[in-house]
């Protein structure tokens, strides 16, 4: 399949599916997008060019579009092509400048519109270009986003790239939930595990999580456990973590679209957890939290955060 025709199918595949992830109506976008993919096919047309393109890797933040940082604003503003992620809020989306191009990569649990293979691919093939590239993603390109395997290809192209930090989901369902991920009291650490290995048949090193974790609510020492892209794993979670030690009361929440205005906060243990997160409409992404931490949750006014996302769009 040639650049163009892989580009379009890609392109407009993933549109699809990222307008019905987020409840917006195609024929609202659809005539502007095809008019960009389709009328003006040059735009898709990548002749190589003797100057390579930089890429730049950005975190776009777990959710709320104000938490994309100033960098990250300022290189999408400056870029020539945007290849951008499934979890990657619209209103970011519509900070970018009317000219640039707009590529959807995203890729969701049984949902890809592009293979990570093929995104690698693409971005070489853009970069040699000349092009300019900001590659989008959720959270933070450095926490369970595959950067590392973008900038290999990048780095055996010899193709420049840099990386911007975004804030990860973690730090986003801690705060919007108002759950602290350490406390002096009962967790001097954290750790971050994938529900999603490589393989399948892998899995993590249950022993290790519950040694970590196994700290008394009176101890200092626990360890938090917070489980990222684990809603649909979340009876299996809970059961590993239980055979092999923990205690069926350890306090669990499950942050679902953190720092979002559809986020939902479901409370409770690791006997009853999947039980209460199955008689909610949870839809994901998710984060589960798992700790003494949990009991530590206060009530945080969101409402003080709020701001019109007319003042987030950009002109151009």
């Amino acid at each position: 399949m040639s650049t163009e025709k892989a580009l379009l199918s890609w392109s407009l595949t993933g549109l699809l599916h990222f307008l019905s992830n987020h409840n917006v109506n195609p024929s609202n976008v659809l005539p502007n997008w095809l008019n960009r993919y389709v009328t003006h096919k040059s735009r898709v047309q990548y002749p190589k060019r003797a100057d390579k393109g930089h890429v730049y890797l950005i975190g776009a933040g777990p959710g709320d579009a104000e938490l994309l940082t100033l960098k990250a604003h300022r290189l999408i503003q400056q870029a020539d092509v945007v290849m951008f992620d499934w979890l990657v809020n619209p209103d970011i989306i519509n900070m970018i400048p009317s000219h640039v191009e707009r590529v959807f990569v995203g890729k969701k649990c049984g949902q890809h519109s592009m293979q990570q293979a093929d995104i690698c691919q693409l971005m070489v093939e853009v970069a040699l270009t000349g092009k300019n590239i900001v590659r989008l993603k959720g959270g933070d390109p450095a926490i369970f986003a595959r950067a590392a395997e973008e900038c290999d290809i990048l780095a055996k192209h010899h193709i420049d790239f840099a990386i911007v930090p975004g804030i990860t989901a973690a730090s986003g369902a801690s705060a919007y939930a108002g759950i602290p991920l350490t406390h002096r009291e009962c967790a001097q650490s954290v750790r971050f595990i994938t529900a999603h290995l490589k393989s399948a048949t892998e899995e993590p090193n249950w022993q290790a999580l519950v040694a970590g974790a196994s700290g008394s609510p009176s101890s200092s020492s626990g360890e938090t456990l917070v489980f990222y892209m684990g809603l649909k794993r979340i009876g299996t979670i809970m059961q590993r973590l239980e055979t092999h030690g923990l205690k069926a009361s350890t306090p669990v929440a499950v942050i679902d679209q953190a720092s979002t205005a559809q986020q939902q906060v479901c409370i409770g243990t690791l006997e009853n957890i999947a039980q209460r997160v199955a008689e909610q409409n949870f839809q994901g992404p998710a984060v589960t939290i798992v700790g003494e931490v949990v009991n530590k949750r206060h009530k945080v006014n969101l409402s003080l955060l709020s701001q019109s996302t007319a003042d987030l769009s950009v002109t151009a």
